[in-house]
């Protein structure tokens, strides 16, 4: 088929750069250009989000559960403390985004039920957001579900 986009991480052991393309910058240097590529990767990020949301990429190809992550990370640290610690950094980033999504559990969705009781000038009721916790909390278990599954069918079964 077409190009497999993945969130995080790749499922299969990531085919990374030689070690002689990690750019090396100065103290001063530095700041801007991790915020740069922070900014990139969270562009990324959010297009592929809305790619799996739209249907142009399978959604069951797009989450990585703890074993890809493991290997990934071995396959960072096999680079260098700098290759890990840019993995560590994108995890980290993608947790945050993720995060981020309107679903009720997680910070979006508190963000969502602030900008509804903006716009409808009073509070959301008690008993829809405790259905909306409750859907979101499914919602993040189908999710980790889909991990676990993709772990094992990409991981443990091939």
């Amino acid at each position: 088929g077409g190009p497999r986009w993945v969130l995080g991480v790749a499922a299969a052991r990531p085919q990374l750069p030689d070690k002689d393309a990690l750019l090396r910058y100065g103290p001063l240097d530095a700041v801007p250009a991790a915020l740069a590529e922070g900014w990139h990767q969270a562009g990324e990020l959010v297009a592929m989000i809305g790619r799996a949301f739209t249907g142009r990429v399978a959604v069951e190809n797009t989450v990585a559960g703890p074993v890809t992550i493991a290997r990934a990370a071995n396959a960072y640290a096999d680079q260098g403390a700098a290759w890990f610690l840019s993995l560590l950094a994108l995890l980290s980033l993608s947790l945050g985004i993720l995060n981020l999504l309107p679903i009720p559990v997680l910070d979006g969705g508190h963000l969502l039920y602030y900008l509804i009781e903006l716009v409808k000038g009073s509070p959301v009721s008690e008993r829809a957001m405790v259905v909306g916790q409750y859907i979101g909390l499914a919602l993040v278990a189908a999710l980790m579900g889909l991990a676990f599954y993709n772990d094992i069918i990409n991981n443990l079964v091939r």
